[in-house]
């Protein structure tokens, strides 16, 4: 029997898996490198998967180990995964055709996170205008400082300014600098505009768009931009907050600084954290308890359907509202002033669960495999390849083959969603004809 959703989401996987394929096979041209003869097929397919999955890790150097031809693969890369594979194909589609099948509708709809399916051919749109016209902004204040105040060739600034852009909009942290931004640690003219791109796509598409369309009234807004856009400024500050009073003296990362620049270094560092991944200090320098603290802002993430990774906010809330119900004796968990349907409740635990139980077992073997590195280096990186943010304590590159393809399966199921996967490897769905006694068990 048809399934459409099957069939949507099988479209996800395979389209996501043939561009990486193919994203993989170009950087392992000897004109991608300026390793003579060209790179291995691991490092070529970390760097693709890093890259499509917006994640950012890197076991090369993106601005030293790779030619201009490779950097802009690089890009290529991050830029259909930020726009969502799905979405290119549709807008083939309709170059093409003029017009898009209702599977394929249906498979944008399941990426996107709509249930609209007439009007794909307006959200498309939608989608890639803000998208170009963000990173052209970005784009333009970083050409001007890098041009007037680096004092770089127009073509260097023009090419660092596109690239920063590209990988700040869509969360990918990918820098042409092997310090990635700790040149520019204290300069907010570089640093702010990579931030609000970084912000502006862990937002998500649906909350960028219901807020251009009603900014003025926030009675209309739906649940999930009440969530985003409350919960975003919380975890912004507390963020900087938690990083600026443990690195306040710490040498290695905010101690050299005077009180403007830690404040601003640590803001940075919690934007970025939060899927970004770009680092403006050494991230290997930072205290044990900061690593942690950074870990819980890496698994939550930003907002869904857009560029941000990790569980989501979203998700998040909905747990929380389901504990609050439970803690108060409710029957029904509200969030925002509304009830949260059923259905959600189920997707946030199915979603929870995953994701912890990919983390744990991918944690286990890299300390199985290198259990030199610790538990706090490890559960770093793996949270960071799960929540495709890219922050590494810089044990990428001296990881096994084994482990990078750990982090490498991490980073596409992270990127694709638990939920996702879950449904593309599931048995079609069944009516239930029959249900089983109810009993209780002892919980706690």
């Amino acid at each position: 029997m048809h399934n459409p959703h099957r069939n949507a989401i099988d479209r996800v996987v395979v389209t996501y898996l043939a561009a990486l394929i193919i994203g993989t096979g170009l950087l392992m041209m000897p004109s991608a490198t300026t390793t003579p003869g060209g790179i291995s097929l691991l490092s070529a397919l970390f760097t693709a998967t890093s890259a499509i999955s917006v994640t950012g890790l890197e076991v090369l150097s993106v601005g030293g180990d790779f030619t201009f031809f490779g950097q802009a693969v690089i890009l290529g890369l991050i830029q259909a995964g930020g726009l969502g594979i799905l979405l290119l194909t549709t807008l083939l589609a309709m170059l093409v055709a003029g017009k898009v099948g209702l599977r394929l509708r249906e498979s944008v709809a399941a990426e996107a996170k709509s249930s609209h399916i007439g009007g794909i051919r307006p959200m498309v749109l939608r989608i890639i205008g803000l998208t170009v016209a963000t990173e052209l902004a970005i784009t333009s204040a970083l050409f001007l400082r890098f041009f007037l105040h680096y004092d770089e060739p127009p073509g260097g600034a023009f090419w660092d300014a596109v690239f920063h852009a590209v990988s700040a909009f869509n969360n990918a942290g990918f820098a042409l600098k092997s310090d990635s931004l700790a040149a520019y640690a204290t300069n907010p003219f570089v640093c702010a505009p990579i931030a609000l791109g970084a912000i502006l796509g862990g937002l998500g598409y649906p909350v960028l768009i219901e807020l251009f369309r009603h900014y003025r009234m926030p009675l209309k807004w739906s649940m999930t931009t009440r969530a985003v856009i409350v919960v975003t400024p919380v975890l912004l500050l507390g963020g900087t907050a938690f990083i600026a009073a443990i690195e306040w003296n710490n040498p290695g990362t905010l101690g050299h600084l005077d009180w403007w620049g830690k404040l601003q270094t640590a803001a940075f560092q919690s934007t970025t954290t939060r899927t970004a991944g770009f680092s403006s200090v050494d991230i290997s320098q930072l205290h044990s308890a900061t690593w942690f603290g950074i870990d819980i802002l890496m698994f939550v993430g930003g907002g869904p359907a857009g560029t941000a990774g990790g569980v989501k906010i979203t998700t998040v809330m909905v747990l929380l509202a389901i504990t609050w119900a439970e803690v108060t004796g409710g029957t029904k968990a509200n969030l925002f002033g509304a009830r949260v349907a059923e259905s959600a409740h189920r997707q946030a635990t199915t979603v929870i669960v995953l994701a912890l139980s990919l983390v744990a077992l991918s944690t286990t073997v890299l300390m199985l495999d290198a259990p030199e590195l610790g538990l706090d280096r490890v559960l770093f990186e793996v949270i960071s390849a799960f929540a495709n943010v890219g922050l590494s304590t810089g044990i990428t590159s001296g990881l096994s083959g084994l482990s990078q393809g750990v982090l490498i399966l991490a980073m596409v199921l992270g990127r694709l969603g638990p939920v996702t996967v879950a449904s593309a490897l599931a048995l079609r769905a069944r009516t239930i004809r029959y249900e089983l006694p109810v009993e209780r068990p002892l919980i706690g």
